[in-house]
């Protein structure tokens, strides 16, 4: 089964109980994993990943990294050089690559891809902003908005610290 695309989950400062009540920052740096993914539009559904799950988000002080692997069973390629146009789009097409820049804004966060699997999210300009969440060692991203403008059925995707 084709899962559908996750998109990046990375967020910002979220506060957490500190000294004498006073909020402290939690710092989204980072390992993480999508666990589930909730679409909205004519087919709302929540998608439970998997163990183990085949994604993984890197996010640094400035930057991120994700892949993921939206496909149960991908066929392997043993010789790229003599493997069919087919035989390649069934490896590679669910697999997805990225890594950027990223700003927080509030309960926003802000990312700028400079190398992506897909070269039109390195487009100048290309970027998507996504509403946060934070509990404990759980995030909630929501897409919100790229440079085309409002997401018309925005996703959320549940990630969960692994490092």
């Amino acid at each position: 089964m084709k899962r559908p695309v996750l998109v990046l989950l990375i967020t910002g400062l979220l506060t957490s109980g500190g000294l004498a009540g006073e909020p402290q920052p939690q710092s989204i740096q980072g390992v993480w994993q999508a666990a589930a993914v909730t679409m909205t539009g004519p087919v709302k559904q929540t998608i439970t990943i998997p163990e183990p799950r085949p994604n993984l988000t890197v996010i640094t002080a400035k930057h991120y990294s994700r892949v993921q692997v939206e496909a149960e069973g991908r066929p392997i390629v043993a010789d790229a050089a003599k493997a069919s146009a087919d035989d390649l789009r069934a490896a590679w097409g669910p697999f997805y690559a990225e890594a950027g820049t990223y700003e927080v804004t509030g309960n926003a966060i802000t990312v700028r891809p400079v190398a992506a699997k897909n070269p039109v999210a390195m487009m100048p300009g290309a970027f998507t902003t996504w509403s946060f969440t934070m509990e404990g060692s759980t995030m909630r991203v929501t897409a919100e908005r790229n440079q085309n403008g409002p997401i018309a059925n925005p996703v959320t995707v549940t990630l969960v610290r692994v490092e």
